[in-house]
């Protein structure tokens, strides 16, 4: 783990639980996961959970639904089956838990994506939501994208952002002051 730098951790943490969708991923050889653990982590917020499923929907909507029913789970962040692969089925499986889309995650995504691998960008088809008062990101597979990820999605996590972020959306009404 790197050191962590107290300035850039967050006011409030949050618990994060962590998803990665793969047919081949094991927990010893997902960088992907292990980096948006980390990436986390290093802002101050808790992970609370860590999984690998199949690229099948009803595995993946099982887990989630789970993570969503759980009050104690403030974020979800998924890594995988979000391109055009015959058995990519992210966006399928968790397009209907969503209580809202947050449309602008995707849009923003690609267009910072562009300027990392050009008009390939096109083929993720990265996206988010709220369900339940848990906000749910889903990346594409590559340790990259899920960096390229964290940078849009951490400001929104952290209840300092400006000016405005997810937090007050996550957290129950009395864990949230004017600040929030």
């Amino acid at each position: 783990m790197h050191n962590i730098n107290p300035e850039t951790r967050v006011s409030r943490p949050l618990n994060i639980a962590v998803l990665t969708v793969s047919d081949t991923r094991t927990l010893e050889n997902d960088t992907s996961g292990h980096a948006l653990v980390e990436l986390a982590q290093e802002a101050g917020h808790h992970c609370t959970a860590h999984q690998i499923v199949k690229d099948d929907i009803y595995q993946i909507r099982a887990t989630v639904s789970g993570w969503i029913a759980d009050p104690n789970i403030h974020a979800i962040i998924s890594t995988g089956g979000t391109g055009f692969a015959g058995r990519d089925s992210t966006p399928e499986a968790m397009s209907v838990l969503f209580d809202k889309t947050i449309e602008g995650f995707g849009e923003l995504f690609r267009a910072t994506s562009f300027t990392e691998i050009g008009t390939s960008t096109i083929q993720s088809r990265a996206l988010a939501g709220l369900a339940n008062h848990t906000v749910i990101f889903c990346l594409p597979g590559s340790t990259g994208a899920c960096r390229t990820g964290w940078q849009i999605i951490q400001p929104q996590l952290d209840a300092s952002h400006r000016p405005c972020n997810f937090v007050a959306h996550l957290l129950p009404v009395q864990a949230c002051d004017s600040r929030g």
